[in-house]
């Protein structure tokens, strides 16, 4: 799990974010001539963006339907207190289907979003989720559209305009 941290972002910052965010393939130096800055300046953002964790990554934004999983689904679990987070997390981290887990607080411990090429895959995602002997339960809600992407572009603009900030 990421560290919080209440990371200043001004509006140069948010600028940069969205260029990289659009064309993440673009160079510093085609980046710093868009922004009208020194390239030394653009790079040493990235840098502090990127040491300071608010860019985890430049790396491609994969569809898993692109790619033959169609169906997505998020699956609460309830474990086993006694074993604890860690093995569960460990097993579920061998499933190529799991994109992620998050714990959660409520009558379920953990929250997964996971993939499958049709509802019969699904059915066999699940099954290797429960095999577990950690895992005490499963509930399974099937994604039948995205109405909203994975975003954070505009969380970014919020923040270098300072909005959402609790009053100092």
């Amino acid at each position: 799990m990421t560290a919080v941290h209440d990371v200043q972002l001004d509006a140069l910052d948010a600028r940069l974010i969205e260029l990289f965010a659009e064309e993440p393939r673009i160079g510093v130096l085609e980046c710093s001539r868009r922004l009208g800055v020194a390239r030394g300046t653009i790079q040493a953002r990235l840098d502090k963006l990127v040491g300071r964790g608010v860019i985890g990554g430049f790396g491609p934004d994969v569809s898993p339907a692109a790619i033959g999983f169609g169906v997505t689904s998020f699956v609460t679990l309830e474990i086993s207190q006694r074993l604890g987070h860690d093995p569960v997390t460990a097993h579920l981290s061998a499933i190529p289907e799991v994109l992620e887990a998050h714990t959660i607080t409520g009558s379920s411990d953990l929250l997964c979003r996971i993939v499958a090429r049709s509802n019969a895959d699904l059915q066999r995602v699940i099954d290797q989720i429960v095999s577990y002997e950690g895992i005490r339960r499963a509930s399974t809600i099937i994604a039948l559209a995205q109405q909203i992407p994975y975003r954070v572009l505009p969380l970014v603009r919020s923040a270098a305009r300072g909005e959402g900030r609790a009053p100092s």
